[in-house]
């Protein structure tokens, strides 16, 4: 039996070798070298390690599968040759400065003669601003005066312009002059210049889906020179920069929503 045992022990590295032949299918096998002290004789024997296959996670599948769309980087000059996306750009910041301006002009809790400059009178000769075809100046703190003597065949239309200028406005004429109250500062006043800030973002953002519309209906005039995942993808980034300048847009009314109700 000792000598049986004696023989195991020669076998056995040689066994446990075919078998992790065997058993390497997946990758390879590597061999862990154990010392083991027995009878103050050192001794190296192998142990095959087991086989193990790394399967691929869900979570790691999302990711490479990410991984895979981020390396269809777009060809700058290819870009270039479909849509200037700095034009854009633009068009989309100037949406935003336009919606600044008018709430500087237009909606404040102070009325003052600057915010009657920039009101579309309807014109023979077309739409008009008011300060181009009036003269208007601040007689006392509740009081503006809208001179019209240089074209009074336009006061009736001026008066209507103010009306309904979204300002609350109730303006009174005598003659070629037209006298203009400035509402008290109430709540109801507050609430209804937040109204209108509104109504001018909502203009604001028409604005905007036409620029995204135009830019994207131009990029698909171009198929003929990109592939479709190109055109895809520049699309995609047309509707982000449209939707970050909608955040921008909703941010400036927020802030002015707050400076109106105080």
């Amino acid at each position: 039996m000792a000598l049986g045992l004696r023989c195991f022990r020669l076998v056995h590295p040689a066994f446990c070798n075919s078998l992790a032949a065997l058993t390497r299918p997946v990758s390879e096998v590597t061999l862990q070298t154990v010392r083991r002290r027995q009878n103050d004789h050192g001794q190296c024997m192998a142990y095959a390690t087991v086989p193990v296959r790394h399967f691929a996670t869900k979570k790691a599948k999302a990711k490479g599968k990410g991984q895979s769309q981020t390396r269809m980087n777009l060809n700058t000059a290819l870009v270039e040759d479909i849509i200037n996306l700095e034009e854009v750009d633009e068009e989309m910041k100037s949406v935003i400065e336009a919606l600044k301006d008018n709430f500087n002009k237009t909606v404040n809790i102070r009325t003052s003669p600057g915010s009657l400059d920039n009101i579309t009178v309807v014109t023979a000769d077309g739409k008009l601003a008011l300060n181009q075809i009036s003269q208007i100046a601040m007689k006392s703190p509740q009081l503006i005066l809208v001179n019209m003597a240089s074209f009074p065949e336009c006061t009736a239309a001026a008066i209507k312009a103010i009306r309904e200028s979204g300002m609350n406005l109730n303006p009174e004429v005598e003659g070629t002059l037209i006298r203009v109250p400035i509402p008290k500062v109430t709540r109801e006043h507050r609430e209804m210049l937040v109204k209108l800030a509104k109504q001018n973002t909502n203009k604001a953002k028409d604005s905007l889906r036409k620029v995204r519309t135009n830019a994207i209906n131009k990029v698909k005039k171009s198929k003929d020179k990109a592939s479709e995942d190109t055109i895809r993808l520049i699309e995609k980034q047309i509707s982000q920069m449209a939707d970050d300048t909608v955040a921008e847009l909703d941010r400036h009314l927020a802030v002015k929503t707050k400076e109106l109700l105080g």
